[in-house]
């Protein structure tokens, strides 16, 4: 349970009006980035039994870690997860996630939007205690046995290759702080993506990988804090590592 009875109301109203919407927002959005932008998940049968085997070893908290390269990374890694007909009917499978508010936070329809997509906007670089919210959030909802998105590298990679200098600690805190807290780490680019943007290109396939770690650390504090982060970031640069190799 939650110390914070407001956090509590605040997240199951959200939960409520996100589920009760899942119809429209998210057969909204995988139409949208099927037959908009034609997208493709390359073996995503196979991906989708992947993570379904995956949840189904432990009811242990999950935390979704993954590369960041696009603006809609968080849309095409759940709908790589899910095919929208099995998130409306498990709009609890649909994981939480915390985007670039400045990116998202500009107007009432945005706002709506994201409110309704279980997202909980963060400032990069914002005021310590806006941003020590949201992780304490991210903390609650995982604590209760949902699922939750976040970039490590805390923003989009300008090099457009995960950079392990860039793991942010914030990341490391949440698991940390949730016993037996488990990492799925995601390695999401399209087959046409040299670096960073606002959107893959239209009509790319998407190759996603999945990896499922528990990081442990027995530093103390901040650098435990860290520490946790880099195993985690680590984990995704052996992924991009094995995605290249495959390529060539």
């Amino acid at each position: 349970m939650s110390r914070d009875p407001g956090m509590a109301r605040r997240h199951a109203r959200q939960r409520a009006v996100s589920m009760a919407a899942s119809p429209i927002w998210v057969t909204g959005g995988v139409l949208l980035m099927r037959f908009y932008f034609r997208y493709r998940i390359a073996n995503v049968r196979k991906l989708r039994e992947q993570y379904r085997r995956i949840r189904a070893q432990s009811d242990a908290p999950m935390l979704v870690c993954a590369n960041h390269l696009t603006l809609v990374d968080s849309f095409l890694i759940i709908w790589a997860l899910g095919s929208g007909f099995y998130l409306v009917r498990h709009p609890d499978e649909l994981p939480w996630n915390t985007p670039e508010s400045t990116n998202f936070g500009r107007n009432a329809f945005t706002k709506s939007l994201i409110f309704l997509a279980k997202c909980i906007p963060i400032t990069r670089g914002g005021a310590r205690e806006d941003v020590g919210d949201v992780l304490e959030r991210v903390k609650h909802l995982l604590v209760r046995g949902e699922t939750a998105l976040l970039f490590p590298e805390a923003g989009r990679s300008r090099s457009g290759r995960v950079e392990e200098a860039s793991a942010a600690w914030g990341v490391g805190r949440i698991v940390g702080a949730v016993p037996g807290c488990r990492v799925l780490c995601v390695y999401l680019r399209g087959r046409e993506q040299e670096t960073w943007g606002d959107f893959p290109v239209k009509g790319d396939t998407m190759d996603v990988q999945l990896a499922c770690i528990e990081p442990k650390s027995d530093a103390k504090g901040v650098r435990r804090s860290r520490d946790l982060a880099q195993q985690i970031v680590r984990q995704i640069v052996r992924m991009e590592e094995d995605y290249f190799d495959a390529r060539q």
